[in-house]
């Protein structure tokens, strides 16, 4: 299928991108798209309605979310099998979308990305927005400096030469809202010529965002150490997006060895490159805090990027990446005119967050909280009768366990939901036409941050109930 005559009515209270949605899912419903249709791509179908593609990738990525089309990477969008599956009443799908489907809420809900925002020091924040504002600071309300203010990207360097043993000058640092705004801003630097490599299983949000600003994208399988580098090789790949302090979901943390491999692989041609993604190494619970990669980097082959999300709040809304001054090069040649998109105001709240001392405290009391909760629901779990083993455990905020003897991990989730507690697949985060083995057998995460320790056991009890004589 390379067009759809799809009838537009611009100026209405319905979106375009809706428009496209609905035309789209009712086709699918009637009959008249077949399971395995391939529909236009979005450059295509924009050009061809006239409209922007944001708005043809929102009514893909809404079809995509309900199940109706599928994506394969580098060969587009295919409708989906439902031929059969159920009769679709005409009259039942004229009903508004809020009565469709709602978000089933549970009473116990073990997010792995779960942040305990009650620990969030208010009052502190609240006194350095009011000296920040206090004073008629004109210039604070007029654009910035495009990758950030600089006493803030300061006072990161200073944070992560400490802290994580990176080693970067503040003209290196580039500061964004978000880790998706800085991934977005990455492929408009180096270009999306590149083949993306990722672990496997992986963080399903970048493997989505690479994908989306058309890299070609690829996972590598895991051993025990992380990525093998191996594997690596064989899927020619350019670049390499690694957690290398600790894997998300599997947790785990790469050795030196493999370190030294991954920055060997990268040496090996011009224009390879890592990016660590060093999302939660604030937050480790047995011995000291593993060094960042890019410590170790000594031939600007590493893109560091780090986030305020984890370790403040997801509202900050801050994140930060340290380019290798060859890529810092091309960002000034070919984004250097973008403006910021973090607020002066907040960047300088921050900035007297971290240099007068309360970040750090605000870490050490984050730390002990999530690990009082990690040591009780480590201790819940050891009672509880079951063929299992735990692993990711000492980091983070979330752990892993992994099920033997023929267990399924959807009965599993089934049995848990049966109880009000929500818990998460592994298999929800192997992408594209990667599998989880079989060998895996059944893994559930289990998130911990944003549950108080009387609600973690209660919450493992009826875990106990739910998976009992399974």
């Amino acid at each position: 299928m390379y067009e759809l005559t799809i009838n537009l009515q611009p100026g209405t209270k319905v979106p375009l991108y809706e428009q496209i949605y609905n035309y789209i899912k009712q086709d699918i419903q009637a009959g008249r798209m077949k399971s395995g249709e391939r529909l236009p791509s979005t450059r295509a179908l924009c050009r061809h309605l006239e409209v922007s593609r944001s708005t043809v990738e929102l009514a893909y990525e809404q079809l995509l979310s309900e199940g109706y089309v599928e994506a394969e990477p580098c060969r587009g969008y295919f409708v989906a099998q439902i031929e059969g599956l159920y009769q679709f009443d005409r009259k039942e799908n004229c009903r508004k979308p809020e009565n469709v489907r709602r978000e089933k809420k549970y009473r116990y809900d073990f997010s792995p990305f779960g942040v305990d925002l009650k620990s969030f020091p208010y009052n502190a924040w609240r006194r350095l927005s009011r000296e920040c504002l206090t004073d008629d600071r004109t210039e604070l309300f007029r654009l910035g400096d495009p990758q950030g203010e600089y006493g803030l990207r300061s006072a990161i360097c200073s944070y992560l030469h400490q802290a994580r043993g990176v080693n970067c000058r503040p003209d290196q640092v580039i500061v964004g809202a978000g880790s998706d705004y800085l991934r977005m801003l990455l492929i408009m630097i180096i270009g999306n010529h590149h083949r993306v490599a990722l672990e496997n299983p992986t963080y399903r949000q970048a493997y989505l965002m690479f994908e989306n600003l058309e890299c070609e994208v690829c996972t590598v399988d895991m051993d025990s150490r992380g990525m093998s580098v191996e594997k690596l090789r064989e899927s020619r790949s350019d670049i390499a997006f690694v957690m290398p302090s600790h894997q998300y979901p599997l947790g785990i943390v790469m050795p030196i060895r493999r370190r030294m491999e991954l920055l060997k692989w990268a040496d090996e041609a011009p224009g390879r490159y890592i990016i660590e993604d060093d999302y939660d190494s604030e937050f480790r619970y047995k011995g000291k805090p593993i060094p960042a990669l890019q410590g170790y980097d000594t031939h600007g082959k590493v893109i560091y990027m780090g986030t305020f999300s984890k370790s403040i709040a997801p509202a900050i809304r801050m994140s930060y990446m340290v380019l290798p001054d060859s890529v810092l090069e091309k960002y000034r040649e070919r984004c250097g005119f973008i403006s910021s998109t973090v607020s002066r105001v907040d960047q300088l709240i921050l900035q007297k967050f971290i240099e007068e001392g309360y970040y750090e405290r605000h870490l050490n009391k984050t730390r002990a909280l999530y690990k009082s909760r990690h040591d009780t629901l480590l201790g819940c779990l050891k009672e509880i009768r079951g063929d299992f083993e735990i692993s990711g455990e000492n980091a983070g905020v979330h752990l892993l366990l992994r099920f033997y003897g023929g267990y399924s991990e959807e009965e599993l989730i089934r049995r848990a939901a049966g109880k009000d507690v929500k818990v998460y697949g592994l298999s929800g985060y192997y992408v594209g036409e990667q599998k989880m083995p079989e060998k895996d057998g059944a893994v559930i995460l289990l998130g911990y941050a944003n549950m108080s320790e009387d609600r973690i056991r209660e919450a493992a009890a009826l875990l106990e109930e739910a998976w009992r004589n399974k």
